[in-house]
């Protein structure tokens, strides 16, 4: 059994109640500041070559560099975005008519390299899609605070932040973490260390639970579909679960080539 499918099976022998009292341990609460929704200052300045600097964000107009919110999203998931923010609501555009793949998700920019006609290259995750400010697109702010336009809808790692779970091949938002108990880590967010109900904590634990199986089992399926694609100029292939798909979520070969 490889390092992988270890990892997948302490996830799947996760407790609940466990992850529950490190929740409560460590102690949460949402303050709908919106740090976990936006772009946040780059580290080291701005970097024209970085495919992950959204235009008009980088130092030209002599502003700090920002580097995009960057939320990983199940394909699946991406899907149930696509229905929550095309229906009639207070969705990213309100529209009557289903989102475009690329309204919901965008390729994950690590790994791609920049070429004459724009990143190109090979990735192998999705991650949410952004605003000209590096924000996420379902991000909105009224009433002096921050919301989620699809909250009911949101990925699994928004319903989880800022928790994560100590296993190798599970993501970790937001860089390291700032706390820790047991299998639990808290990332950077001021709404740690408030209090947390019992029950508010059991359903963040069966969320947190949910989410390192899925992320081990997203691995596990990526690693075994895998099958290199030869990009050219400006192509962009990710790999998931289901198979290799262009930008807008079609598979390779569909049509193109």
């Amino acid at each position: 059994m490889d390092s992988l499918e270890s990892e997948l099976a302490r996830a799947r022998d996760l407790d609940v109640g466990d992850l529950a009292d490190a929740i409560e341990s460590i102690g949460f609460e949402c303050t709908r500041c919106g740090a976990c929704c936006k772009g946040h200052p780059a580290d080291g300045g701005a970097d024209d070559s970085d495919p992950g600097h959204p235009e008009g964000s980088d130092a030209e107009a002599g502003e700090e560099a920002h580097e995009p919110h960057t939320a990983t999203v199940f394909p699946d998931e991406v899907r149930r975005l696509q229905a929550a923010t095309g229906g009639e609501g207070d969705g990213a555009g309100g529209g009557s008519e289903e989102y475009d793949w690329r309204d919901v998700a965008r390729p994950m920019p690590y790994g791609l390299r920049e070429g004459p006609d724009g990143p190109e290259g090979e990735t192998f995750e999705w991650a949410l899609q952004v605003d000209d400010c590096g924000d996420c697109t379902f991000y909105a702010e009224d009433d002096g605070g921050g919301r989620c336009t699809v909250h009911p809808d949101r990925p699994l790692i928004c319903r989880t932040y800022p928790f994560s779970v100590a296993l190798g091949g599970t993501s970790q938002p937001m860089g390291e973490a700032v706390d820790r108990e047991g299998m639990v880590r808290a990332h950077e967010c001021e709404g740690l260390g408030r209090d947390i109900s019992r029950s508010e904590a059991e359903d963040l634990a069966a969320a947190l639970k949910e989410r390192a199986v899925r992320e081990l089992e997203e691995a596990v399926a990526v690693r075994n579909a895998y099958d290199p694609v030869e990009t050219g100029p400006g192509e962009v292939v990710v790999h998931d679960s289901e198979g290799a798909k262009r930008p807008d979520g079609r598979p390779v070969g569909d049509g193109d080539r």
